[in-house]
C-alpha cells in the first residue's frame, strides 16, 4: 500500500490522459488517480471526428476511450467541464476554474492541442467551422448533410489531412467542395510534391475543386450566413460553409505560465521533455499533442499530433510517474482513409531531410508503399491499400540501414530481406 497516499492528477480529457489513467490502474498504483477535462464528455478519441463519424459510417458511441461507467470501476476521480487556470509548482497544487484546488504528486499534462484560426475578415459569420472536438463533429455532420441535400458548397482552407478527410466526407453526403490551400500540392510539407499529387488527383475524380497557390483573405456573407470566400489572386468562390483546416497548436499556455521549458514556436512550440516524457520540473510529465519529445531513435526534439501518439504516449507517461524506466522512442505513425484509399505512415522525412523516394508496387492503382529516404536509409514508409506491412517497414526505419533500393521497390522481394548489408547507420 506503499502508494495508496499519494496522487496523481491528469490535465486532459483525451486519449493520452484516459489511457495514462487506466495504465496507471493496471500497473498497480493505488493512490488517487485525478483525471481533469475541460469538455463535458468523457474522454474520446479524435480519429472519427474526421473519418468515420464524420461521414456517418461510425455511431457517436464508438469514439469514447472507454465506458462511462469504467472510471468508477476503476476509482478514477473524474472533474468535467473543468478548465485547469494555474500550477503552483512550489505548493504542488492545480486550481480550477471554479476556484477548487487540488493537490498532486505527480502531475502529467495532455492538454493536446486547438485548430488554428483562419486570421481574415468574416471568420465571426456562422458558417465558419473548425474540427476539433466532438461538438464540433456533430455540428459539422448536419452542416454537411444539409449542403449535399441543398447542392451547397463547402471551402475548405487547408489540404492537410484534416481538410482532405473532410472533403472526402463532404462529397460522400453530395456537397459541392473547394480546397484552398498555398503549396502547389495537397499535404505538400507532408509528404512532398511526390506523394502529393496523388491525392490531388484522388480527390479531383471525386468531384473535389482546387486552388492551389493561393490563400483566403476574406469571407464575405449577409445576415450572419457565409456567401463567398475570397482568395490573395482575386478569385471569389461561391460557399455556404467554410472549414478553416490550417493546422493546429499545442495548447501549453498552462506549462508555459507555470515555467516549464516550452519549445519555440519556430521549431514546433509544444513542452520540452526527455525521452521519459518528463518536463524540466521532476514531478510533471506531458504527454500526447502538447509535448515535444526527445527522441531517442531519432536524436531530434518532435512534437507528433496522431492518435498513435496519444495512445501510446499516455501509457508511457503513467509508467514514469510510477518511476519506472521508460525510454519513448516510438516511431511517429499516423492512418487515413479517404473514400476507397486507406494509408498508414511510419516515420519521419519532413522536406529536405531525403534524397530518394521509391515506390515498391502500383502508385496508378493506388496500391503501393512508398519509401523516403537518405544515403539509402529509409526514414519513412507509406503503405497505401497494401497492409500488414507497418512493422517490417518500421523495423527497416529502426535498423538505420542501407538498403538495395532495386529489391527495395520490387514487391516479390520480401521487405525484411532487402537490406543490402545489416550495419547500423553511425
Amino acid at each position: 500500500m506503499v502508494d495508496a497516499d499519494r496522487t496523481f492528477v491528469i490535465v486532459g480529457g483525451g486519449l493520452a490522459g484516459a489511457k495514462a489513467a487506466e495504465t496507471l490502474r493496471s500497473e498497480g498504483f493505488n493512490g488517487r488517480v485525478i483525471l481533469i477535462g475541460d469538455e463535458r464528455e468523457h474522454p474520446y478519441e479524435r480519429p472519427p471526428l474526421s473519418k468515420g463519424f464524420l461521414a456517418g459510417k461510425e455511431e457517436r458511441d464508438s469514439v469514447f476511450v472507454h465506458e462511462p461507467a469504467w472510471y468508477a470501476q476503476a476509482d478514477i476521480e473524474l472533474h468535467l467541464g473543468q478548465t485547469v487556470t494555474a500550477i503552483d509548482r512550489a505548493a504542488k497544487t492545480v486550481r480550477l476554474g471554479d476556484g477548487t484546488l487540488i493537490q498532486y504528486d505527480r502531475l502529467l499534462l495532455a492538454t493536446g492541442a486547438e485548430p488554428r484560426r483562419l486570421d481574415i475578415p468574416g471568420t465571426d459569420l456562422a458558417g465558419v467551422h473548425h474540427l476539433r472536438r466532438l461538438a464540433h463533429a456533430e455540428r459539422l455532420k448536419h452542416v454537411l448533410k444539409a449542403l449535399g441535400r441543398d447542392n451547397g458548397h463547402l471551402v475548405i482552407s487547408g489540404a492537410g489531412w484534416i481538410g482532405l478527410e473532410v472533403a472526402a466526407a463532404a462529397r460522400g453526403y453530395g456537397a459541392e467542395v473547394t480546397v484552398v490551400e498555398p503549396e502547389p500540392t495537397p499535404l505538400h510539407n507532408v509528404l512532398g510534391p511526390e506523394l502529393g499529387q496523388l491525392f490531388a488527383d484522388l480527390h479531383a475524380e471525386h468531384g473535389v475543386r482546387f486552388h492551389f497557390g493561393a490563400r483566403l483573405t476574406e469571407i464575405t456573407g449577409q445576415d450572419g450566413m457565409v456567401l463567398a470566400a475570397r482568395t490573395d489572386d482575386g478569385e471569389e468562390h461561391l460557399a455556404h460553409d467554410v472549414l478553416a483546416a490550417i493546422g493546429a497548436a499545442p495548447r501549453s499556455s498552462l506549462a508555459e505560465t507555470a515555467g516549464l521549458a516550452m519549445v519555440d514556436r519556430a521549431h514546433g512550440g509544444g513542452i520540452a521533455v526527455d525521452g521519459s516524457l518528463r518536463t524540466s520540473d521532476p514531478d510533471i510529465f506531458a504527454a500526447g499533442d502538447v509535448a515535444a519529445v526527445h527522441h531517442p531513435l531519432l536524436d531530434i526534439r518532435l512534437r507528433v499530433e496522431h492518435w498513435a501518439n496519444a495512445l501510446n504516449g499516455g501509457p508511457a507517461a503513467a509508467r514514469a510517474m510510477l518511476d519506472q524506466d521508460v525510454s519513448y522512442d516510438r516511431v511517429p505513425y499516423f492512418f487515413s482513409d479517404q473514400y476507397d484509399l486507406g494509408l498508414e505512415y511510419s516515420g519521419w522525412a519532413p522536406p529536405g531531410s531525403y534524397d530518394q523516394v521509391v515506390i515498391r508496387g502500383d502508385a496508378g492503382k493506388r496500391e503501393f508503399i512508398a519509401f523516403w529516404l537518405k544515403e539509402r536509409r529509409v526514414l519513412a514508409g507509406m503503405n497505401v491499400n497494401v497492409w500488414d506491412v507497418t512493422e517490417p517497414i518500421q523495423a527497416l526505419i529502426r535498423s538505420g540501414a542501407r538498403v538495395d533500393t532495386e529489391a527495395l521497390a520490387d514487391p516479390s522481394v520480401p521487405l525484411g530481406t532487402s537490406l543490402s548489408d545489416v550495419t547500423p547507420s553511425p
